[in-house]
This record gives C-alpha cells, structure tokens and sequence, in this order.
C-alpha cells in the first residue's frame, strides 16, 4: 500500500499529517534521534521534535533516555486499539451527558457524500423497531448484508425489491441460516440502477443515488405527509410487480 494511503488513514486516528509521517519514519526505523528523523524525513529539526511532542502526548511514541534522546513509535495495533478504547469512553460520556436533541419532524435533510450516505442507512437499519422496506439492486444491497441479519434474526419485517436475491442470500447465510433468510418479502424488478429508496417503521425515509462517489446525494425526512406519499408510490411498485408476475 502506498505511504500516501496509509498516511492517510492514520490520520483518522487523531493525528497530523506530520505526525504521520514522522510516526512511520520512526516505526520503520525503529528508535531515532530528532537529528535522524529530520534526515530521514526532509522536515526541520523544530517541526520533528515538536511533531514528535504530538505523538508522546497522544500515546503514538515514547521518548528512551540516554545519552541522546531517541524516540520509538508505540505499535500500531495498541496505539490504535487505545484510540480506539479512548474514543469509546468519550462516545459513552457525551451520550450520558449530552442535552436532549430537540427533533423536526417537518425537514428535509440531503446528505451528500457516498460514505456519509451509507453511514446514514446503517442506522437507520440499526434504529429499525418494527419494519424495513428497502428497494436497490442486489449489487446495493449487499453492501448492507451485516446490518439486515439482527432485523432478521430479530423477526422484524423486511420487504426487499430488488433485481436478484441469490447473492444477497449467500452473504446473509454466512451469518443466520437459510430459513431465516426465508423470512424476507421479496419482490424482483428489472431495474439495475443506482437508486435506492428506504422506509423504516413507516416514520422515516431515505432516498437517492448510490454509484460510490462523493457526488451522491440523498434526501431523508421524517416529513409525515411526503413518508406517506413515499410508501403508497412504493405500495403500487410492489402491486404491479405482482400483477406482472401473476401474468408470466
């Protein structure tokens, strides 16, 4: 993988693009002065020491005394398993003693951004209290397997329109069982496209496009009027599919 990749995904662990930079030299290299890292790394000596300041007080290097002060980077799996463990305990403190949120019911709210939009639909799946209606192609929903099976193991209702069910069926099985997959509402369209349309409890909607770029958008709302119109027009999909498959 390219340094640039990696650089980047560190850097969701709480630290800067130096300090990334400076976290790798030091765990290829293993302890370094910060005359050795500047060397190594092309950044000034003040820019090394004060980055490697950073990484000490985020738990990502520790200083060996000696005669010269060298540095060494923590392990990657402990200093981002701590990270990780920190992170956790923050979400459960602001979760405890944050102040209720004050919920619109009246919005409409676009979300842009492929991975903000999937982040959006796992939960939605995970807030799920009694029922799913999704329609995507079988390409789409694959993406979401993990969060369908506790709504399946759960028997929770799940009504899925969608251009094939073989594949989506094979990565649920690695999880429940096949009677439990029997358990799905399954509707087969024709369409192929990057659509995906979801209501869940018949309080919440999302729809959009989903074609893996950070151009996708999509449209959510908790809008009582447009979650009705939304579910009668999917109703009638699923009613003409049904005359169609009554005529074949």
């Amino acid at each position: 993988m390219e340094e640039e990749v990696l650089i980047e995904r560190l850097m969701k662990f709480g630290l800067t693009r130096q300090e990334s930079l400076i976290y790798f030299c030091l765990y290829r290299n293993g302890a370094l002065t910060g005359y050795e890292t500047a060397k190594l790394t092309g950044i000034s000596r003040s820019n090394v020491y004060s980055a490697i300041s950073g990484l000490a007080e985020k738990g990502a290097a520790l200083l060996l005394e000696g005669t010269s002060s060298k540095y060494m980077a923590v392990r990657l799996e402990e200093y981002t398993s701590d990270y990780l463990k920190h992170l956790q305990e923050h979400r459960k403190n602001l979760l405890l003693n944050a102040p209720k949120p004050v919920i619109s019911q009246d919005g409409y709210v676009t979300i842009a951004g492929y991975s903000h939009i999937l982040d959006k639909i796992h939960h939605m799946f995970e807030e799920t209290e009694y029922r799913v209606y999704i329609s995507a192609s079988e390409e789409t929903i694959g993406l979401f397997a993990e969060d369908i099976v506790p709504i399946l193991r759960e028997k929770k209702k799940f009504v899925l329109l969608t251009d094939g069910f073989e594949k989506i069926q094979a990565k649920l099985m690695k999880y429940i069982s096949e009677k439990e997959t029997e358990q799905i509402i399954l509707y087969r369209t024709d369409k192929k496209d990057t659509q995906l349309r979801l209501i869940i409890d018949s309080k919440y909607v999302l729809t959009g496009e989903l074609t893996g770029k950070r151009e996708d958008t999509a449209l959510y709302s908790a809008q009582p009027n447009f979650v009705n119109v939304f579910k009668e027009a999917l109703h009638n999909e699923m009613e003409l599919i049904t005359i169609k498959s009554n005529l074949t």
